[in-house]
């Protein structure tokens, strides 16, 4: 990574603040309406333990959930992808899930396990994150050239061969590509859970605790921390992506 790719991003996010200090400039709103980027700093030292002990509850919960999005998502893309009549049994039993909005099972979830603060949390991001997963390796495996397939089994390839040679190789960069969605997603079912348990921990707690008392510094706070933790786990992906698929990177023109 050289300077420029780090200096446009950086100098994107100070623009961003700047424009918004503007705005809530311009307009004369008080920090009870819209809080601007220079009322956050005070909320963040004032609660900066919460914050760092919060924010690690929210960190490590969504990377586990995401971790076993991960692992079941590829399981069940591959299913798929390997087998037409499973993609044709489970394909409608997906979408039909994704479409229920995640808002409404996250009670659900929170009543069926009253108590396990971390596995509901867990659950929900799972829950909320692996379907793009699931989806994406299951079109990189369908769609494989049958020609790849007929040349290496003319030579004697056995199907594992051919699916570790070819299949997996080419569905790297949809994964990815899925993944990345996946893990503003997991983020978002994470805190959905935190905001529902009244008696949980993490970021989503701390913001429902500003709604409760009415401190809107603190509640954008919040939202500028969860931003910033996607964006760094957002990054994290981007590296894996660079290492494990880095071939099927094009420079734009």
């Amino acid at each position: 990574m050289n300077l420029r790719q780090v200096a446009v991003p950086v100098a994107a996010l100070v623009i961003f603040g700047l424009c918004w200090e503007f705005l809530v400039w311009a307009n004369g709103w008080p920090n009870y309406k819209m809080a601007s980027p220079s009322d956050l700093w005070p909320s963040f030292w004032k609660f900066r333990w919460l914050f760092l002990e919060y924010g690690w509850d929210t960190l490590w919960r969504t990377v586990a959930g995401l971790v076993l999005a991960v692992l079941c998502g590829v399981f069940l893309g591959m299913v798929m992808g390997l087998s037409r009549t499973m993609r044709d049994a489970l394909y409608p039993l997906l979408v039909g899930f994704n479409a229920i909005p995640k808002a409404t099972v996250v009670p659900i979830i929170a009543l069926l396990f009253v108590g396990q603060h971390d596995m509901n949390t867990i659950l929900i991001a799972f829950l909320i994150s692996f379907f793009p997963i699931a989806v994406s390796v299951s079109i990189g495996l369908s769609t494989l050239e049958p020609e790849y397939r007929d040349i290496l089994a003319s030579l004697g390839a056995s199907r594992f061969t051919i699916f570790w040679k070819i299949a997996l190789p080419k569905t790297l960069p949809e994964f990815f590509g899925a993944l990345k969605v996946a893990v503003t997603l997991a983020f978002i079912g994470t805190n959905l859970m935190e905001i529902v348990e009244p008696h949980g921990r993490g970021l989503g707690h701390l913001f429902d605790s500003g709604k409760i008392s009415a401190d809107y510094p603190l509640m954008f706070a919040v939202l500028i921390a969860l931003a910033l933790m996607g964006i760094l786990l957002y990054y994290v992906v981007v590296a894996l992506e660079r290492v494990f698929a880095g071939w099927a990177e094009r420079a734009p023109t």
